[in-house]
């Protein structure tokens, strides 16, 4: 079957399918440290978009060994990462879809998208999904579009402490593992699913509209803890207060024994390395852009992953904002600085909105796509500007969106030069000139 057949984003081919689309995913898994070995039974509600002989799921690395839709077992092949479910797709007539699955997970391997998915660290494990990495701990319809409401159930060893992306809903002992319970009752992509597996102690941080918390191994300094990640309750009512009311219950980040090279992102949860407990400016840009996703990828996400400007540009200008609120530096001067560094660098291989898949995770994209969104602000005065992202992130709330719909939503709130302004840095390759003051 084609990849165009069943719907694949291709910058992430051979994963998804459009044909039909999942209401909710009940995971219950048992992760055995020792061994790295994965339990797992997945339901998934379906619902079909079209008529079809058979649906694909994804799965990479684990197999699969029973398949039952509607409490009835299925006909499967399981080839290449891709799950093919003989049962005829009806419009109109959800599906409950269930897979038993087990065996050794491991991050997902791509030529051109590198490494992504579960991860064994020294002592525990993490998940760090995007863009193609879901499918290495369970069976899903991997498409940024498609989102869908969990419960997630986990047991581990003793002494470890479980977080996902979504609200904790209990734990409960049972021989020599414990269970821990999360539902995400806000719909999420598959992507921005999580798991994080360690010694952890949790440390709540009181200030913030919504519960913050962090969990640290005991080798973390309390007092480092608190000067760097202590200032997440400010960040989170900060960008509460500049583009509405935080998206979902809680936040939690979760730090690693392990250093990491870069943060990692998912829904209401973000997981750094220990290397990040540093009050440096370097690591505390990326607290407050790993914070800022929550508005800007986790609750309005992108339809297609050629869009990725939508995320990471915004969130990157989160970074100046706080910068300018912490009393770092200003917003102006940080897009002096990275237009200058945008100009010592090649212009012609970047489209920001269709970057490619090389390219789509690539330092330029970030800082141009920032540096537009600071000319849209300096063409509409703060009171448009901001006005206008409250409504973007309030109408798209828990959806999907593109770059057209964020030029629509600029012509309908701003006019057609604001959307106008917007279209060299998005569609051309040439830098355009770096936005500044009218008065300066």
């Amino acid at each position: 079957m084609s990849p165009h057949s069943t719907g694949t984003d291709p910058y992430v081919p051979r994963h998804g399918d459009a044909r039909f689309a999942v209401r909710h995913y009940d995971l219950a898994l048992a992760y055995k440290l020792e061994g790295n070995r994965l339990d797992g039974e997945a339901t998934l509600t379906c619902r079909p978009l079209v008529e079809a002989p058979s649906f694909q799921l994804d799965l990479q690395g684990l197999t699969p060994h029973k398949v039952f839709v509607g409490g009835k077992p299925q006909r499967f092949t399981h080839l290449r990462g891709r799950l093919t479910i003989k049962h005829p797709l009806t419009p109109g007539e959800d599906l409950a879809v269930r897979v038993k699955y087990s065996g050794t997970p491991g991050p997902v391997r791509s030529r051109g998208l590198g490494t992504a998915g579960w991860e064994e660290l020294e002592d525990g494990v993490i998940v760090a999904a995007q863009p193609h990495g879901a499918p290495s701990w369970y069976p899903c319809n991997d498409r940024p579009d498609d989102k869908a409401t969990y419960d997630i159930s986990l047991s581990v060893p003793p002494g470890y402490t479980v977080a996902v992306s979504g609200e904790p809903s209990g734990t409960r002992r049972k021989g020599n593992a414990v269970t821990w319970a999360f539902e995400q009752t806000v719909p999420m992509p598959t992507y921005l699913a999580t798991v994080q597996i360690g010694r952890y102690r949790q440390v709540d941080q009181p200030g913030a509209p919504v519960p913050v918390r962090t969990l640290a191994p005991t080798s973390v300094d309390s007092a480092a803890l608190e000067c760097t990640f202590g200032r997440q309750p400010a960040m989170l009512a900060f960008f509460a207060g500049l583009f509405g009311d935080y998206p979902f219950a809680s936040y939690t980040a979760v730090i690693t024994e392990d250093e990491l090279e870069i943060p990692l992102e998912s829904q209401g949860l973000s997981t750094f390395g220990s290397n990040f407990v540093d009050t440096a400016w370097e690591s505390l840009r990326l607290i407050a852009h790993e914070l800022s996703h929550q508005w800007f990828g986790n609750s309005v996400t992108l339809k297609r992953w050629q869009d990725i400007w939508l995320h990471e540009g915004f969130a990157c200008y989160c970074e100046w904002l706080w910068a300018e609120e912490s009393g770092v530096s200003t917003v102006q001067a940080e897009v002096e600085t990275h237009h200058r560094l945008l100009e010592g660098l090649p212009q012609d291989d970047l489209e920001l909105a269709d970057p490619g898949p090389e390219l789509m995770f690539d330092d330029r994209v970030y800082k141009r796509g920032a540096l537009a969104v600071h000319a849209l602000r300096l063409h509409l005065g703060d009171e448009r500007f901001f006005a206008l992202l409250t409504g973007w992130l309030g109408e798209h709330r828990a959806g999907n969106v593109t770059t057209e719909m964020f030029l629509e939503h600029v012509r309908g709130a701003a006019g057609e030069d604001a959307a106008a302004l917007l279209e060299p840095w998005l569609f051309e390759t040439a830098l355009p000139a770096c936005p500044v003051p009218e008065a300066a």
